[in-house]
């Protein structure tokens, strides 16, 4: 049996690796619902609404929680009522299974 992504948890990536096939990134987008591949596929972003800046405050404070947990750290930026997440394996320039694994788990914070 398949573990889902949001079971598993972000491995270092030392580089010297080449990034996610593009075909290989479409196809896991099916487990990261509301993300978008972005830069011709080495890099996901996905924007998310809140009611108020406290909202976006406390989503971001909990991404910056788990990023710290996972070793593994978005791009966030935030303002009064959004906040738009960036994943990217920097290291790699490119996408790794550890960027879906972030987004799979960032989207459990999402509002509903």
């Amino acid at each position: 049996m398949a573990v889902g992504l949001a079971a598993k948890t972000c491995t270092p990536c030392r580089g010297g690796i080449p990034p996610m096939a593009a075909e290989r990134a479409a196809e896991m987008m099916a487990e990261a619902p509301g993300w978008e591949l972005k830069d011709g596929g080495a890099r996901l972003e996905r924007s998310f609404k809140f009611k108020d800046f406290a909202g976006a405050l406390d989503f971001v404070g909990k991404v910056g929680a788990l990023a710290e947990n996972e070793f593994h750290h978005p791009d966030i930026s935030f303002g009064w009522g959004n906040c738009t997440v960036s994943l990217q394996t920097k290291k790699i320039k490119g996408l790794h299974e550890n960027d879906f694994i972030m987004a799979v788990k960032i989207n459990r914070f999402a509002p509903a």
